[in-house]
């Protein structure tokens, strides 16, 4: 993840590079598992990364690439985006319990890590500069309270 932009102190891109820490760290989790042979725990992993990355890539398309692709410089950009996360989602939740594709899910995970380091060294960074302050104030979440959220 970078450093150097502080796109991050947005809080909703800092929410969701947070979550992006989260999900390459259960995918780091579900390769070692799968390459140890230890499939059991890989289709546990693997319900912990859908879990993880659906609710996350609703957030990024239901807010930020709403707002990005209703400015329209990064329009394309965000179609793009938006059918890796099918494809991703796609191809993780179609695994076969009984008989899972342990290389499909391994080939996932590596567009999944490429799919992330666009958005944290690309998207990111750009919407920052090209969302006017309205559209971040509509897609910024509320302050937590006593550590709960409004």
């Amino acid at each position: 993840m970078c450093n150097y932009c502080g796109c991050r102190e947005f809080p909703l891109i800092g929410r969701l590079t947070r979550e992006h820490v989260e999900i390459q760290e259960s995918a780091a989790a579900l390769r070692r598992a799968i390459d140890a042979g230890h499939h059991a725990e890989a289709g546990r992993l693997l319900d912990d990364l859908l879990a993880r990355l659906v609710p996350h890539t609703a957030t990024e398309e239901n807010g930020l690439f709403a707002e990005l692709r209703a400015e329209g410089t990064l329009a394309d950009e965000v179609t793009r985006l938006c059918a890796e996360h099918a494809d991703i989602h796609g191809a993780l939740a179609a695994v076969d319990r009984a008989a899972p594709d342990w290389a499909a899910v391994r080939a996932a995970l590596g567009r999944l890590h490429r799919h992330i380091d666009h958005e944290e060294h690309g998207l990111f960074p750009a919407a920052v500069i090209m969302l006017p302050l309205p559209a971040w104030e509509r897609i910024t979440p509320p302050p937590a309270v006593d550590g709960q959220r409004r």
